[in-house]
């Protein structure tokens, strides 16, 4: 499975449809922090731990660029509870 990593987005997108997405924009007053605010897996790959791969990697583009995350999207904030290895993101 091959991700798309932009600044503040991971794709899945198999044969033109998008199938996983996780969303991270910066804040407006904070260029260093980003809101993780939507993740969406297509039903086709739900319960493959797509949407837990979507977060280890948004983590690893966090810790990469130095920045960091505030979570208002219901997963992210639960795999945030159940992965504290990965709370140095969290601003």
């Amino acid at each position: 499975m091959s991700f798309v990593k932009e600044k503040n987005r991971i794709t899945y997108v198999q044969n033109g449809e998008m199938l996983a997405e996780i969303t991270f924009p910066a804040l407006e007053n904070d260029e260093n922090t980003v809101n993780i605010d939507h993740t969406f897996v297509n039903d086709v790959l739900r319960g493959q731990g797509v949407a837990g791969t979507l977060m280890e990697q948004t983590v690893e583009v966090l810790r990469a660029d130095g920045r960091k995350a505030v979570a208002t999207c219901s997963y992210a904030k639960k795999w945030f509870e159940k992965h504290p290895e990965a709370k140095d993101v969290l601003r």
